[in-house]
């Protein structure tokens, strides 16, 4: 793996020598993991729930052993701290997946977004700039964001106790369900 954080942007720069298709692979690996790790820090509440939404997406996006996976999330997490921006890493999905594995990317974004049961403003913000990015269509955006919305747990235990008369509670800075 990678020793240093210079030698990780160095890596993520480089034009992928025709013949060395595991590196590109990894370099999907990484971008796509750097964006899921920017989506649960983004509103500096990362906690143990949207930890493993991250992993789990890795897991199903990737075929990875479960070291392999921690070790990923170690520099996808380095190089989130230390990036200027996340126009390295969209390039590189943009590069790398066609647009209906971008689409799947989006939703695990989304499902990071919504794995504490709320979305905050800055996820929401976030997302909308990684769509864009991404050059994912409106309508594709929208829909994975849905099926994520679907799929996260305290969501759909939220709208249930909504439903059912009771007001879910708010955390501060943040939007349920939206």
């Amino acid at each position: 793996m990678l020793r240093t954080l210079k030698e990780l942007f160095g890596f993520l720069a480089e034009p992928v020598p025709a013949g060395q298709p595991g590196d590109a692979e990894h370099r999907l690996q990484l971008a796509t993991a750097v964006l899921l790790v920017e989506v649960m820090r983004a509103d500096d509440e990362a906690g143990e729930a949207e930890r493993e939404a991250i992993l789990a997406s890795l897991r199903t996006q990737f075929d990875l052993h479960a070291d392999e996976l921690e070790r990923l999330y170690e520099l996808a997490h380095a190089a989130s701290r230390d990036a200027p921006d996340l126009y390295g890493f969209t390039s590189q999905l943009n590069k790398g997946y066609s647009a209906a594995e971008k689409a799947r990317i989006v939703e695990y974004l989304w499902r990071v977004a919504y794995a504490d049961g709320c979305l905050s403003h800055y996820e929401n913000h976030l997302m909308l700039k990684l769509g864009d990015l991404l050059y994912i269509p409106r309508g594709d955006f929208v829909a994975a964001k849905q099926r994520a919305r679907e799929a996260a747990p305290r969501v759909a235990e939220r709208l249930s106790s909504f439903v059912d008369g009771q007001l879910p509670a708010r955390r501060h800075g943040s939007e349920k369900g939206s």
